[in-house]
């Protein structure tokens, strides 16, 4: 019982921190423009310059998911989407903090009638809905929204001492941007449900064991690897990544027997394809491929 009052107190007591920053959220509409942002870093990153780093930079607020942060990402991913010489993306926040909750001084006066009319938290979906793949490089504090928006990505690598939670709880409310749907998609029921209903976090050693990370890397390090892997992604075929992609998340919304015979449709249909055949031409021909993305 002491652990879980310790870790609510921690999560209300970050909570209290962010709101004396949250007025320079609502500032967003009127001083952001499509080339500056005031919340996060746009980059690319990679030999090739192939691998848009998206970083989270609220650093007083370790990050708090303001709604001018959340709408400075979704510009930032449309960007990267129609960029053809990015082939993936990452998300980053600081050594300290991924993103250490949403911001409650935003949310704390709202109504249910005006969350249903206004659509709340609609829009934080655009990570989850990109074609290409988003890489979750994960530092420090992942709490509520924070890890909310490591699983709208598609691969999370954490460094070494990274916590991953949903505190909601503690402060009377549940997740709401898809904490209690991922969450046992990821990791099972059981757990899930004592993450949630609890509050307690989870470190990145546990969420690597549970399946919600793919790999634990020293902190230092963490991007740089990232990086890597997006690096690894993007020398592949654009449209084939996004096929396969969305052939992999089918998976999450399907029985097994239709997700088979939609991976069999999108296998036959990578036939109709440029980079299909240059693909296979350059594997008999004993040479790399260049793929188009056609």
């Amino acid at each position: 019982m002491a652990v879980v009052y310790s870790a609510s107190k921690l999560f209300v007591g970050r909570i209290q921190g962010f709101s004396r920053i949250a007025a320079s959220c609502a500032k967003y509409a009127s001083t952001s423009t499509a080339s500056s942002y005031e919340f996060i870093v746009l980059e690319t990153k990679g030999e090739k310059k192939n691998v848009g780093l998206i970083t989270l930079n609220r650093p007083k607020a370790l990050n708090a998911l303001c709604d001018g942060l959340m709408r400075e990402v979704g510009d930032a991913v449309d960007k990267l989407e129609n960029d053809d010489s990015v082939g993936a993306l990452v998300i980053t926040g600081s050594e300290k903090a991924f993103a250490a909750g949403a911001d409650i001084k935003e949310m704390q006066n709202n109504t249910f009638s005006k969350n249903i009319r206004g659509s709340f938290l609609s829009h934080w979906n655009r990570i989850a809905s990109c074609k290409k793949p988003v890489i979750a490089a994960v530092n420090g504090y992942a709490l509520g929204g924070g890890c909310e928006l490591a699983m709208m990505c598609d691969i999370i690598y954490a460094g070494d001492k990274a916590k991953f939670g949903q505190p909601e709880i503690a402060i009377g409310t549940i997740p709401g941007a898809g904490g209690t749907q991922r969450l046992p998609r990821y990791i099972g029921k059981s757990k899930a449900m004592e993450i949630a209903l609890t509050g307690v976090p989870i470190t990145a050693q546990e969420a690597e064991k549970a399946g919600l990370v793919s790999k634990v890397i020293p902190a230092d390090q963490l991007v740089a690897e990232a990086v890597k892997l997006g690096e690894k992604i993007s020398s592949h075929s654009q449209l084939i990544v996004a096929l396969c992609k969305e052939s992999v998340n089918t998976a999450f919304e399907t029985p097994l027997q239709e997700g088979l015979h939609f991976e069999k449709r999108i296998f036959h249909a990578t036939f109709a394809t440029e980079d299909r055949k240059e693909g296979m031409a350059a594997f008999v021909e004993k040479r790399s491929p260049n793929f188009t993305g056609n």
